[in-house]
């Protein structure tokens, strides 16, 4: 973590997330607008740099990795305190760029729920990073794949969910979207975050059907649940793969 935090990358990600988010908030009279702003950052940027700096982090510490693997250390303690160094940085740098910000002017649940999400997210795309760098040992494969994940979360995952929506919308199949947008961290997110900034009116029946299931108590619940099965299942598997891995 002390080798991670004096990296000039990741204070220059927190500085630039620091201005954006100071900037948009202190601009926008309305902090609902400023907070949908920001939404678009966290759900963008904060995925893409945690995946891609953790997967890059893990690949130039390759031969360290393997000296540490030769010394009386456990395979589990090593990368579960490479996961905790990296995670632990990245979720400072959001705070101290994204976090606080938000907690200054949108002092709110809202709020909470925003930086409490950041922070899932931030460690849940370093848990895929992890995922990938140890299934390939190939570091241009191994970004690539991470890129392609991004991608695919980011951007594809709504493409799929708009197609399925227009090809059985002769078909009640709104309830089963709420289990279809569990299917992807940051669709989850975003829609715990703009359902309780009161917009979901504008999506209609299906936002309805969404606030009435995510806007509960057990509908958080389960929410938060799945985004932490997101971070405690990637990473188990990458966890089983190193054991055994050959270096």
């Amino acid at each position: 973590m002390a080798d991670i935090l004096k990296n000039r990358i990741l204070l220059a990600y927190s500085f630039l997330l620091a201005a954006f988010s100071w900037s948009v908030l202190s601009l926008e009279d309305n902090s609902a607008k400023g907070t949908l702003t920001l939404l678009n950052l966290l759900l963008l940027v904060v995925p893409l740099v945690s995946i891609l700096f953790s997967t890059i982090y893990i690949y130039n510490s390759a031969e360290f990795i393997e000296l540490l693997v030769s010394q009386p250390l456990r395979r589990t303690r090593l990368w579960l305190s490479l996961f905790v160094g990296l995670g632990l940085s990245l979720m400072l740098a959001f705070v101290v760029g994204m976090g606080l910000p938000i907690l200054v002017f949108v002092p709110s649940l809202v709020g909470c729920m925003m930086v409490a999400t950041g922070l899932l997210i931030t460690l849940i795309f370093v848990a895929l990073a992890f995922l990938c760098a140890v299934f390939s040992r190939d570091k241009a494969r191994g970004i690539g794949i991470s890129i392609l994940i991004w991608l695919f979360f980011a951007l594809l995952f709504d493409g799929l969910v708009l197609f399925l929506l227009f090809q059985f919308s002769d078909y009640p199949i709104e309830k089963a979207m709420i289990g279809v947008s569990m299917l992807s961290p940051i669709d989850l997110a975003r829609i715990l975050i703009i359902l309780h900034l009161d917009v979901s009116a504008i999506m209609g029946y299906t936002g309805a059907l969404f606030k009435d299931f995510f806007g509960t108590g057990p509908g958080l619940l389960v929410s938060f649940s799945m985004l932490l099965a997101w971070l405690l299942i990637p990473f188990s598997i990458s966890l089983k793969k190193f054991k055994t891995k050959d270096l």
